[in-house]
């Protein structure tokens, strides 16, 4: 193994471990929902008021349902006896686990979760409790219970309960490979009635896909299934009752001769037992879904060099048509939940596998294609199932698992207006951490050199290490180099990357190229040679010349100094874009709901209409860099009445852009919480904004956009990005006064975005 591998696993751990260390400790918090910061909101929530919703329910035990949470919160419950691959490792051990599936629930759709670890392997025993506990929850997710006993668990329990409870360890996988089954087997032009399917490995998940292949029609004459000592045959002895139902009457005893022939290969075992001359023997265009992580059980790429007409998915995200669980369990849950349903049956399991398989098929969204360094994404042999991270999941499997539960008479509450339950869920999902994945699957594609100044603070060389660690950015350190090596070695960071300090020995060639370009901007401009041979020296020099002469692809300075002196040597040395008359600067702001951005927030003071005007349309341009429609408000403190000054400002900017961009969604002067309430909005029926809400917010002054973002960043209800400088025609942006590790992190992404958008329009001219 190389040093690099070495250091990077190291790395990796310690990364793993500080994580889930971190404060607050676990993955899932618990938060108060209603009013509780007056005398009368805690009467109301507790005694005596609680006593009211209690005897409500006594008397009418499905108003549970409106006085509770309970509608909209799962249990994940193990007993630690099958935990990834790392077996049996017991209730706490499996903990870090369950937490995760909780934070995947409510990411994906918005569900509260219980973690609960139960330390008890006899199954009557575990049924019991788990049957004591049930009234807490509106559903139940069972997770890694070794077989056979999760079989004998999920059956006694659905048979007990009169809510959604699944083993998604059996049916999650069988769920989302059913669907991508039907995909494969359109592509391949073979009917599922005629396939011959080896299945290797007889646990929980391969038992639970083999039955839902056979309810798509799958023969069961067609099925031959492996365990660990080969084909379960006639001769075979000491089976379990659910290796009997798969018992096939043949003379084969191996996986190699399983495979001869075979259309179809789906893999639950261990990586690396499908051989190259096994995928040779089996029959035209095979489907092989070697699904076993880290390693499937036959690699993607030697798959593909043994045979052109392999149609191929695995477990892993870093290679084609990924059979990810979340795909389906969030949402199925979801839809259960919304209709009050007393179970998930094999309609609404069906259900979501039509409903996923379906939608590889439909046009993909721009904004899924860039989250996957895409430049287009059809379905075909390398997309015959959706991306983890696809918007529509949640509206198209709930929605369908839904109508499923209702007319399979198993839902409680029916849904009439489906159309306003597809908005309801639009609106479920939580802070846009999604477009953040998306921005780092971009810079992935094509990592750019980011040069971060200040690298002696810990902050910055911790966000450099993930920058390459992720493999987001190649970080070139800029600062003293021998206090970032004593820095490095005090915090166990371990990072092979370029160091450069702009005193040392080894940038004197540099210094002399930077002076004289320096000297040469601003001769005319109060800058004589010795001060410009004495400027070189410094970071906030050095930097922005290192950018300008094309030996850093972009730019992040900051962090321990105020903004207006790091900005201001960029602003000399960095030329504009081409017909760019000033520079401005925006944040992101990633609320709960949504993303939004506020400009110009740290360069104009006091803008002109004339530059309220440029700054709307460079915002335009970068909110549509990050694939989101722009829809602009341009604030003031009246609503179309521009009676003071300020918002006459506003009123004539809004007026050029209406003539000289007709096609912008932008209008004003409004006051931001009527531009952000569609009910307010529908009082201005002229507007171009209709009755959506804005998402970017052009500021009148500099000042009202600074103080809204710092104190939305210092309640810490939102997370912010930038300030994001445009205007430039070199990535440089300037982070905010100690900015944390993940506002470091993410700033640096979105200048390797810049660079990669720069780059591009630089090659088209």
């Amino acid at each position: 193994m190389s040093n690099k591998t070495n250091r990077d696993q190291k790395n990796f751990i310690k990364a793993a471990l500080d994580y889930h260390q971190s404060e607050p400790k676990g993955k899932v918090e618990v938060i108060p929902s209603k009013p509780h910061s007056t005398q009368r909101d805690l009467s109301l929530a507790y005694s005596p008021g609680v006593a009211i919703p209690c005897m409500e329910i006594f008397d009418h035990p499905e108003k549970v349902y409106d006085y509770t949470g309970k509608g909209n919160l799962v249990a994940v419950i193990s007993n630690g006896t099958a935990v990834l691959g790392l077996g049996d490792i017991g209730p706490e051990a499996s903990k870090p686990v369950m937490e995760g599936k909780g934070l995947l629930f409510k990411i994906f759709a918005d569900i509260n979760v219980f973690d609960i670890e139960i330390n008890e392997k006899d199954p009557d025993k575990f049924i019991e409790i788990v049957k004591g506990i049930a009234p807490t929850f509106g559903g139940i997710n069972l997770e890694d219970i070794k077989a056979p006993e999760a079989f004998y668990i999920e059956q006694k329990l659905k048979e007990e309960l009169n809510i959604p409870l699944m083993h998604d360890d059996q049916h999650g996988t069988a769920i989302i490979s059913a669907a991508a089954l039907i995909n494969a087997l359109q592509i391949a032009n073979k009917k599922i009635e005629k396939i011959k399917m080896v299945v290797n490995g007889a646990g929980a998940a391969a038992i639970a896909c083999t039955n839902l292949y056979m309810a798509l029609g799958l023969k069961k004459e067609n099925i031959l299934m492996c365990d660990s000592k080969g084909v379960i045959n006639h001769k075979r002895a000491n089976l379990t009752a659910e290796k009997l139902d798969y018992v096939s009457k043949t003379d084969k005893t191996t996986l190699s001769e399983a495979l001869e022939n075979a259309d179809v290969f789906v893999g639950l075992s261990k990586g690396n037992v499908v051989l190259p001359e096994m995928l040779k023997s089996m029959a035209k265009n095979p489907i092989v879904f070697a699904l076993a992580n880290p390693d499937p059980e036959i690699d993607y790429n030697l798959a593909m060099e043994t045979r052109k007409d392999v149609l191929m998915a695995t477990g892993r995200s870093d290679f084609p048509n990924q059979v990810n669980n979340v795909l389906g369990f969030p949402y199925i849950f979801r839809g259960a939940l919304d209709v009050q349903a007393t179970g998930i049956n094999e309609e609404m399991k069906l259900a979501a596998v039509y409903a996923i398989a379906d939608l590889a098929k439909e046009p993909v969204p721009e904004a899924v294609v860039l989250t996957y360094n895409l430049k287009t994404l059809n379905f075909g042999p390398e997309y015959f199932i959706p991306k983890p991270f696809d918007n529509r999941l949640i509206t198209r499997v709930s929605m369908a698992v839904a109508k499923a539960a209702m007319e399979s008479g198993i839902a409680r509450k029916n849904i009439e207006d489906f159309e306003f339950y597809e908005n309801q869920l639009l609106d479920r999902m939580g802070r846009d951490e999604k477009l953040i994945r998306m921005m780092q699957n971009r810079a992935r594609s094509n990592p750019k050199r980011v040069t971060l100044s200040n690298a002696e603070e810990y902050n910055v060389l911790k966000a450099a290490q993930i920058l390459y660690e992720e493999g987001i950015a190649h970080p070139i350190l800029l600062g003293e180099k021998k206090y970032i090596k004593e820095q490095m070695k005090k915090f166990g960071i371990d990072l092979d990357v370029p160091i450069v300090d702009p005193a040392d020995d080894d940038q004197e060639e540099n210094r002399i190229k930077y002076r004289e370009m320096l000297w040469d901007l601003r001769k005319r401009k109060g800058v004589n040679e010795y001060k410009a041979k004495r400027y070189v020296r410094q970071r906030d020099f050095f930097g922005p010349l290192m950018l300008k002469n094309g030996d850093t692809d972009a730019l992040i300075v900051g962090f321990s100094k105020n903004y207006s002196s790091v900005i201001k040597p960029i602003l000399e040395i960095i030329d504009r874009e081409k017909g760019v008359e000033k520079v401005a600067s925006m944040m992101m702001i990633l609320s709960e709901k949504k993303p939004y951005f506020f400009a110009d927030t740290s360069i104009n003071k006091n803008p002109s209409a004339e530059d309220l005007v440029s700054i709307a349309k460079m915002s335009e341009m970068t909110v549509k860099s990050f694939a989101i429609e722009p829809r602009i408000a341009m604030l003031s403190y009246e609503n179309f009445t521009a009676k003071a000054e300020v918002s006459k400002k506003v009123a004539s900017a809004v007026k050029m852009l209406h003539e000289k961009f007709p096609k912008m969604i932008v209008d004003g002067e409004i006051q931001p919480d009527f531009a952000m309430n569609s009910d307010h909005l529908s009082d201005y029926p002229f507007s171009k904004l209709g009755t959506t809400p804005a998402n970017t917010f052009i500021f009148p002054t500099l000042e009202s956009a600074n103080l809204s973002y710092k104190i939305i960043r210092g309640m810490k209800v939102a997370q912010t990005i930038g300030p994001i400088l445009m205007g430039l025609n070199k990535p440089v942006h300037v982070l905010q006064m100690r900015a944390s590790v993940e506002e470091i992190v993410n700033l640096a992404t979105i200048a390797v975005l810049d660079a990669q958008k720069k780059e591009l329009s630089k090659n088209k001219l």
